[in-house]
């Protein structure tokens, strides 16, 4: 058991959260994502093109 404690400290978090009004700063969030290079997405992309199987078939036979 022990739970109570976390469990209560977690609702009220999740109160603060959900009513809380939070003021969003869109200038600064439109920085951050126009900031990131187009290198770095490239870089991502490139990871996902790779098969992961390749070479595989020399080992089977």
């Amino acid at each position: 058991m022990g739970r109570g404690r976390a469990k209560a400290k977690q609702t009220k978090v999740a109160r603060e959260l959900k009513y809380s009004s939070h003021e969003t700063d869109f200038d600064a969030l439109q920085r951050e994502l126009s900031s990131s290079s187009s290198e770095d997405r490239h870089e991502d992309d490139k990871r996902y093109d790779d098969d992961p199987y390749d070479g595989y078939d020399e080992y089977r036979r």
